[in-house]
């Protein structure tokens, strides 16, 4: 198996960790986590989306929460659904911009109210735009393995969705295994055909946990020579239009492989266990990555 030198990290937990949150989440409890994050070595971090409040209220403070961030090491980058969601996003410093689109056409329907075509058409603008803004655009594809409501999506029509986007000016495209149905062999399939039209460079992983199998595909997109990696804090996380999906890759999880491949990602696994910890009390639950619960046990057991 190739494994790289280093890794890049992106953390997902403000932004796609908490959106399916029932319980509201202060704003001062997401700028801590955001903060705590920093300080634990994540480089990049998504910090919110700017997105309708009605189908994503816990998002609604995006825009108070962006601009009351200190100075942080890590760059930061915010998600927008369209034309409207980019002009709220352009007033704030945020350096990074992230869109995204469905490479399930059911799935589209249910996230964007249009055909997956049309939602690739109203995303190029909006791309076109944050790149004369100067601003660095990821490109999201969700669903590239299977969908909820129609079964497996052919890795083609993925990597055909990706091009375009891409095409219109964007800088990265994360691969989302939406629903956490992958398995490696699904995983580098997919990479395979995006890989024929997007450099390696420009390609991130976003895997889901669902079946067990998200640091497998991990290692498998590591093989392809995949270097960018999607995952979040305390392995938070869930779509909420897409029935059944689990949490996202935990961090800790991912962070702990890597230190173990010797693969370097400069992130400290305590301190980000720590903030995992700490957001989750606010959430009255218990994270879900395997390595916060050991942690969380030796912990209980030394202080015992």
């Amino acid at each position: 198996m190739r494994t790289p030198a280093e890794v890049t990290v992106v953390e997902v937990g403000p932004r796609d960790g908490l959106q399916n949150e029932a319980k509201a989440v202060p704003l001062a409890a997401k700028r801590a986590l955001i903060e705590a994050l920093d300080q634990a070595g994540c480089p990049r971090i998504e910090v919110g989306s700017f997105v309708s409040p009605r189908w994503v209220p816990q998002m609604a403070d995006t825009g108070a929460l962006a601009q009351s961030l200190p100075l942080l090491r890590a760059t930061t980058s915010v998600l927008v659904p369209n034309a409207k969601g980019l002009e709220a996003a352009l007033a704030t410093d945020v350096p990074e911009i992230a869109v995204f689109a469905a490479a399930s056409e059911t799935f589209s329907q249910k996230n964007t109210r249009c055909s997956r075509d049309e939602a690739a058409a109203r995303l190029v603008p909006v791309i076109r735009q944050a790149k004369a803004e100067g601003r660095f655009v990821r490109v999201y594809v969700s669903c590239v393995v299977a969908c909820p409501y129609e079964g497996p999506v052919a890795p083609a029509a993925v990597a055909r969705l990706a091009e375009k986007l891409m095409a219109a000016g964007g800088d990265e495209v994360s691969l989302g295994d939406t629903i956490g149905r992958a398995t490696p062999r699904d995983t580098q399939a997919v990479i395979d055909a995006v890989a024929l039209a997007v450099p390696l460079s420009q390609i991130a992983w976003h895997g889901h946990d669902t079946y067990g199998q998200a640091l497998a595909n991990v290692l498998a997109a590591l093989d392809r020579g995949v270097t960018v990696i999607d995952a979040a804090v305390a392995g938070l996380g869930g779509c909420p239009f897409a029935p059944g999906a689990a949490g996202n890759l935990a961090t800790e999880d991912l962070v702990y492989m890597l230190d173990g491949l010797g693969v370097r990602t400069d992130i400290d696994l305590d301190r980000l266990a720590a903030a995992g910890q700490k957001i989750c009390q606010t959430l009255e639950r218990s994270p879900t990555g395997r390595v916060a619960l050991a942690l969380e046990r030796q912990s209980v057991f030394r202080h015992a």
